[in-house]
């Protein structure tokens, strides 16, 4: 299998789409946002010309106010492979989400600990009237590893963690046990200095609003998706919806996009370590011949 990885805006789609082609291979989607419906230009989903080059999986299969977590993507994602595997062609995963990335590259054992409704209530009640930053400390304590890998502003994940670590006694991080995932990877990421990447996050976030990102959460909202929803607290909505409100103006919101992009930049990076000998680092200032990754596997 080949892993298209690395931080937003580098162009991961893109590339997937010319491997796919070159290859003959089927795209397997690891964003953790872009399972869902109805979220298109917020969460920077491949274009209707792109998804109908290669056929792509696990994207919009999901409604934005279901509960989906790691453990039904990985399920979904290894039926996935082995399906593409069975009709003879090359399974490409791509995606920024280091958690969707790694439980299937690295085969993780995901804790088989039941939602706890009293617990998970109790937690998002903490969330509500004090914010992340308490969920946050709760987890420094409990599991180190965990708070720093989560992000700060991904709530339901935090509670998740915490949920596990208080139900099971051990820390989150140390019940993701590792098997092998039955297949072989090349594992390409795309990089680039952090000056450019911040420019051309800047930049795609204009191009979001240019294309519609107001009148795509006011569909949202329309449709009975409100910001208590799972899938609304994505960088790109909340900040809209803070517009919408009337709590600050559009420039405003667009500055917060832009800088919610950069501290998520940093966050990827924490799961995709340049230092990772198991990635073949690429700068996308430089042309990648998707036909020449045949040759690195």
């Amino acid at each position: 299998m080949i892993a298209i990885l690395g931080p937003t805006g580098t162009g991961k789609s893109r590339l997937a789409v010319k491997t796919g082609q070159a290859l003959k291979g089927e795209i397997v989607n690891a964003d953790s946002r872009q399972v869902y419906r109805f979220m298109d230009i917020g969460t920077a989903k491949p274009s209707t010309t792109e998804q109908q080059a290669v056929p792509h999986h696990l994207y919009d299969i999901i409604n934005p106010d279901q509960e989906f977590g790691l453990a039904q993507y990985q399920q979904l994602a290894m039926q996935t492979i082995d399906d593409i595997h069975k009709r003879g062609k090359l399974p490409i995963l791509v995606g920024g989400s280091g958690q969707y990335v790694w439980a299937v590259l690295e085969g993780w054992q995901i804790p088989k600990v039941q939602p706890n409704s009293e617990l998970r209530s109790q937690l998002e009640k903490m969330a509500l009237e004090l914010g992340n930053k308490s969920l946050i400390k709760q987890l420094e304590e409990l599991d180190p590893q965990a708070a720093q890998q989560i992000n700060p502003h991904n709530t339901r994940r935090l509670i998740r963690a915490l949920e596990v670590t208080l139900q099971s006694g051990q820390p989150f991080s140390k019940l993701k046990q590792k098997h092998d995932p039955g297949f072989t990877s090349l594992i390409i990421g795309l990089t680039t200095d952090r000056e450019d990447l911040y420019r051309r996050l800047d930049a795609r976030v204009d191009e979001m609003i240019s294309q519609g990102l107001e009148a795509e959460t006011r569909n949202l909202l329309e449709c009975g998706y409100g910001f208590d929803k799972p899938a609304m607290n994505s960088i790109g909505y909340t900040q809209m919806g803070m517009y919408l409100r009337g709590e600050i103006s559009l420039a405003e919101a667009v500055n917060l996009i832009k800088n919610a992009n950069h501290r998520f930049v940093r966050h990827q990076y924490a799961w995709f370590k340049l230092t990772d000998s198991r990635i073949q680092w690429k700068d996308v200032k430089d042309e990648i011949d998707a036909r020449s990754l045949r040759f690195e596997v």
